[in-house]
């Protein structure tokens, strides 16, 4: 399994696998006279990733776990027994191998929040213009002789 650009990719044998996987849920959904808005309604699973599965275009999902998930919840809905069928092809449900990462130019720099430098900023001006009405308070209520 590799993965390219955000996306994981089978190759041909699992491909195979995968497309054997989708046709046993697409032939149980016809065999139970289910239209595919049907099991949407029923598993709360989007159609489109729905149609992925049938048609095992697994890479179209998000990620390997949510393959896994929507499988079986599918599977489940439509009396297969989804774990047995994952545990019998590990490699179409697994995780992709991690990324390698590439160091390039600007790769190791630090990076900070450019906004983070200024955020005391509001707080000194509220915290300033509260010591003003308090000073400005105090003055007026000694004009007034309400204080000594």
């Amino acid at each position: 399994m590799e993965r390219r650009k955000g996306e994981w990719v089978l190759d041909p044998v699992q491909m195979e696998i995968t497309k054997n996987v989708g046709e046993l849920l697409r032939n149980k959904r016809k065999e139970l006279n289910l239209s595919l808005k049907e099991a949407e309604n029923a598993t709360s699973i989007r159609m489109v990733y729905l149609q992925a599965l049938e048609d095992g275009e697994m890479q179209k999902l998000m990620s390997p776990i949510y393959t896994q998930g929507f499988f079986k919840q599918y599977a489940a809905f439509l009396g297969i027994d989804g774990e047995q069928v994952v545990r019998e092809n590990p490699k179409v449900f697994a995780r992709p191998e991690s990324q390698e990462f590439a160091y390039g130019i600007g790769t190791l720099e630090g990076r900070g929040n450019p906004g983070a430098s200024v955020k005391w900023f509001p707080n000194a001006l509220w915290i300033l213009a509260f010591v003003c009405i308090l000073i400005g308070a105090w003055y007026f209520a000694r004009f007034l002789g309400v204080i000594g």
